[in-house]
């Protein structure tokens, strides 16, 4: 009796020490996050050692799941997925590359008991939307958005208060010419081009660029706006308007994709990610110009905007502030821009508009669509809104800030813009940071990986109300990938991850 009294004494003392032991692992592993919140909120990681990670979405039971992409910008070699995520681990629920879908898999949705994902189609490589029921059985909805075939994916996929499903489609190109920054694009699909939701008249800009596709060193060749590398335009020539098209918010009806498929807000650059207030109003977050290209521009901002149906965002003639392009303020120095000619007569260094917008029917977007600035190149991705249980600041939007590509996509860039979570308050307009690093820029950068947000790429509130941050992980530039006609741009796999944040 008194051995047994003894040996459970011994056994409740090592299970106390163990559960010190946790207790403070815990407690140090939370000192050592880097991440910094206001007072009353905590962070905590949910799950690490995931690759490329997008989005997150729940079932109607309440399970988590995320997609991996499956690559960057091209085809990668690791799988895109959809992983469950249960007690830290990630659980392969479909290997979507053996089931023949393409990478990016950029946005993910529950609904109506499957799930929806965008995605490029292997066939072409156009913007694609597809279903899976969780028999694993994938059906695509509808393909062939041209502009995917470039660097800009469609992205995200939300279900509207109105029960149709709403996507974002991402225009080709940095400014609706495709340059030499487009070369691995162009390789694969000489094609490519930026398109239009509606039909548009052009001024006849063209932009003389260095011709990658002949062997003569020297060659040049004129590219105008919305058709494909090497393809001049002339005043007046109208570009037919497209459904399919990119810079553009998509809406269809699940029952049946493929017919009920229309535009419904256009001229925007990189539509990124959506969200609806309680009062059904709609937001779209935007990846806004790069100092590169053909046609760089020097903006001041990029955006997050209130929706209109019907709307144009001015792109590619108006800044993220909805301001014309032709402001001296957004031309870049001279030695970044390529001469322009206009029926072969060179034009002045300087950004011009590149639609004729009295012939088109445009008017200048409304700046009263702007819900709030973000820092330039700080690429405000998937946003949700803080739901009731968020107290004084329910109903306020919540960006995820993907950060910037250093000095490739701005020449002009002198110190890291996003890697973090901001928030807007609608009715100011007013942009505070909620979750930053320590010190500006990804954790990696600060000699603390997997501790702190590096590329945080989604926000949504859970069915427990807590905000959950998809991180998508770390970014590397290696030059060397330029001489394999590469984009000098790595991701290293699993790096990314899922955090949770509470109130205190």
């Amino acid at each position: 009796m008194q051995n047994s009294f003894r040996a459970a004494r011994t056994a409740l003392k090592v299970a106390a020490f163990v559960t010190l032991l946790a207790s403070g692992s815990a407690l140090q592993a939370q000192a050592q996050s880097i991440v910094q919140l206001p007072a009353g909120f905590k962070i905590e990681k949910v799950v690490g050692g995931l690759t490329y990670p997008t989005s997150i979405t729940w079932d109607d039971r309440g399970q988590m799941y995320v997609a991996e992409a499956g690559g960057a910008f091209l085809e990668e070699a690791a799988p895109a997925r959809i992983v469950r995520i249960e007690n830290g681990r990630a659980i392969e629920v479909a290997n979507l590359g053996q089931k023949g879908i393409m990478a990016a898999v950029t946005g993910l949705a529950w609904n109506r008991g499957a799930f929806y994902f965008t995605h490029r189609d292997s066939r072409d490589r156009t913007g694609a939307v597809s279903r899976m029921t969780p028999d694993g059985r994938v059906t695509m909805l509808f393909s062939g958005i041209i502009d995917s075939q470039t660097d800009h994916q469609p992205n995200d996929i939300r279900v509207g208060p109105d029960g149709r499903m709403y996507v974002t489609s991402g225009a080709g190109g940095n400014s609706a010419v495709m340059g030499q920054d487009m070369l691995p694009f162009i390789t694969k699909n000489p094609e490519t081009r930026t398109t239009s939701a509606r039909d548009i008249v052009l001024t006849g800009q063209n932009f003389q660029t260095p011709d990658f596709r002949t062997p003569q060193q020297g060659d040049t060749v004129l590219t105008g706006a919305f058709v494909p590398f090497g393809t001049p335009t002339t005043p007046g020539q109208v570009i037919k308007g497209r459904t399919k098209s990119g810079g553009t918010i998509l809406v269809f009806d699940p029952n049946n994709a493929e017919a009920t498929l229309r535009p419904y807000a256009w001229g925007f650059r990189n539509v990124i990610g959506l969200a609806w207030n309680r009062q059904g109003e709609m937001f779209a977050t935007q990846n806004g110009y790069d100092v590169f290209g053909s046609r760089p521009v020097k903006d001041e901002y990029d955006p997050t905007y209130r929706v209109r149906e019907g709307a144009w965002y001015g792109w590619p003639d108006f800044s993220a502030a909805l301001e014309p392009l032709t402001d001296p303020k957004f031309t870049p120095p001279g030695q970044l821009m390529a001469p322009v000619f206009v029926n072969g007569v060179m034009q002045e260094k300087k950004l011009g508009f590149l639609i004729d917008h009295a012939a088109s029917g445009l008017t200048p977007p409304d700046k009263s669509l702007i819900a709030g600035l973000h820092p330039v190149n700080s690429s405000p991705s998937k946003p949700d809104i803080a739901p009731a249980s968020w107290g004084d600041m329910a109903g306020q939007l919540f960006v995820p800030e993907w950060g910037d590509m250093a000095w490739v996509t701005n020449a002009l860039r002198d110190k890291p813009a996003g890697n973090r979570i901001v928030r807007i308050d609608p009715a100011t307009r007013r942009l505070e940071a909620f979750a930053t690093n320590l010190k500006p820029g990804p954790a990696s950068e600060q000699g603390a990986p997997g501790r702190g947000i590096e590329r945080p790429f989604d926000v949504k509130f859970g069915p427990d109300g807590a905000m959950y941050i998809v991180d998508f992980g770390q970014h590397k530039i290696n030059m060397a990938r330029i001489a394999d006609g590469k984009l000098p741009f790595e991701w290293p796999p699993n790096t990314g991850g899922v955090w949770k944040v509470t109130r205190g």
